[in-house]
C-alpha cells in the first residue's frame, strides 16, 4: 500500500462479504459476544462468581450460577439486557455504527435489520452507552475549542423559536479537547462558555505541565497553564504550534453527522451522540475487528432501559 494512500490505509478493514462469514448464524455471533465479555471464563453477569454452569436447560439463559442461584446469558446486566434482537443482528449493528465515520440513523438501521424503527433507535443508543469511558487527563501539547449544537432559529417553528436573536441562541454548547500525540479527543457538555467553565474545564482535562493552545476568547485568558491562543477574529489561524485546527476537525465532523445523518440531536440525549463521535474518533486508527471487539466487551454492566431512555 502506497504511504500517501487514503484515509487510515494501514488498518485492516472488513467487507460486507467477509461479516457475513464471520458471523454466519445466531450461534456463532452469540459465541463472539461470550469470548468478548468472559475471555478468562464465564462469570456470573450478577456477582462476578465463576462458580458457573454452562449448558443450563434454558431456552434464553444457557448458564446458571452456583452461588447466587440465577440464570444468566451474555445479555444479561449489558446494554443488551433483556433484548429480543438476535446476536447476529447486534454484531451487524456494530459493525456499522464503528465503519460509518458520521454515524448510522435509526431508519437506515430499521430497514437493514428488518427491525421496527423503534427498536433500532434504542439500540444505536445502547451501542452509545457500551462506548462511555472514562480518560484520564491529557500532558503534552493539547488543542481546546468549543462549538455549538442546534438547529438555526430561522428553520425552527413559530412555536419554537426563542425571539433572541442568533448565532448560538437556542444551541447547546460543548467544549472539546485534542492530544495532539495521540490524537485522542475528550468533548462534554458545557453550562456555558465563561471564565469559570471553560476554566474549570481545562484544569479537569490537563495535566499541571499540559502545554494548552486555544483560540483568543477571553475565557482563556489566565488559565493555570502554559497556554498559547491564535487570534481567529483577526484571520489568524496558525503561529507556529499555536493553532486549533485539530480540534476543529473534530467538530466538522459531528456536525456533518448531524447535518447529514441524525438531522437532530435533542439536548436530552446529546451526551451520548458526543460519545459516539468520540470514541469513534479515538478509535479510527484500530482494525475494524478490533474496535467491534473493544464495543462487544464495552457492553457489560452498561444497562439502558428504554423506559429510561424516554423519561
Amino acid at each position: 500500500m502506497a504511504r500517501n494512500a487514503p484515509g487510515k490505509h494501514y488498518r485492516s478493514g472488513i467487507t460486507l462479504v467477509e461479516l457475513f462469514q464471520m458471523f454466519p448464524d445466531n450461534a456463532t455471533a452469540e459465541k463472539w459476544f461470550v469470548q468478548c465479555r468472559w475471555s478468562d471464563g464465564i462469570q456470573c453477569a450478577y456477582c462476578d462468581s465463576d462458580n458457573v454452569k454452562d449448558n443450563a436447560t434454558h431456552a434464553t439463559m444457557p448458564y446458571r450460577c452456583r452461588d447466587c442461584g440465577k440464570r444468566f446469558s451474555v445479555k444479561t446486566n449489558s446494554v443488551m439486557h433483556a433484548s429480543n434482537i438476535d446476536y447476529q443482528k447486534w454484531a451487524i449493528a456494530i459493525y456499522l455504527m464503528a465503519t460509518s465515520l458520521k454515524g448510522v440513523s435509526s431508519m437506515k438501521l430499521h430497514r437493514d435489520l428488518g427491525i421496527t424503527q423503534k427498536s433500532a433507535w434504542h439500540m444505536l443508543h445502547r451501542i452509545r452507552q457500551a462506548w462511555k469511558t472514562d480518560t484520564a487527563p491529557f500532558d503534552g501539547e493539547v488543542e481546546i475549542d468549543e462549538s455549538y449544537v442546534g438547529g438555526k432559529e430561522a428553520n425552527k417553528h413559530a412555536k419554537k423559536k426563542l425571539h433572541a436573536g442568533r448565532g448560538t441562541v437556542g444551541k447547546t454548547a460543548i467544549a472539546g479537547i485534542k492530544h495532539r500525540e495521540t490524537n485522542q479527543v475528550n468533548a462534554e457538555i458545557v453550562d456555558a462558555v465563561d471564565t469559570p467553565t471553560l476554566q474549570k474545564f481545562v484544569v479537569e482535562h490537563t495535566t499541571n505541565d499540559a502545554i494548552v493552545y486555544t483560540d483568543q476568547a477571553s475565557a482563556y485568558k489566565g488559565i493555570p497553564r502554559k497556554h498559547q491562543a491564535v487570534k481567529h477574529s483577526v484571520g489568524h489561524y496558525v503561529d507556529g504550534q499555536a493553532h486549533t485546527n485539530g480540534i476543529e476537525s473534530f467538530w466538522a465532523t459531528l456536525k456533518r453527522g448531524y447535518k447529514g445523518v441524525y438531522h437532530k440531536m435533542s439536548v436530552k440525549h446529546l451526551a451520548r451522540y458526543i460519545t459516539e463521535f468520540q470514541q469513534r474518533h479515538n478509535n479510527r486508527w484500530r482494525d475494524t475487528f478490533d474496535q467491534m471487539t473493544l464495543t462487544a466487551k464495552g457492553t457489560a454492566k452498561k444497562q439502558l432501559k428504554y423506559a429510561d431512555l424516554i423519561a
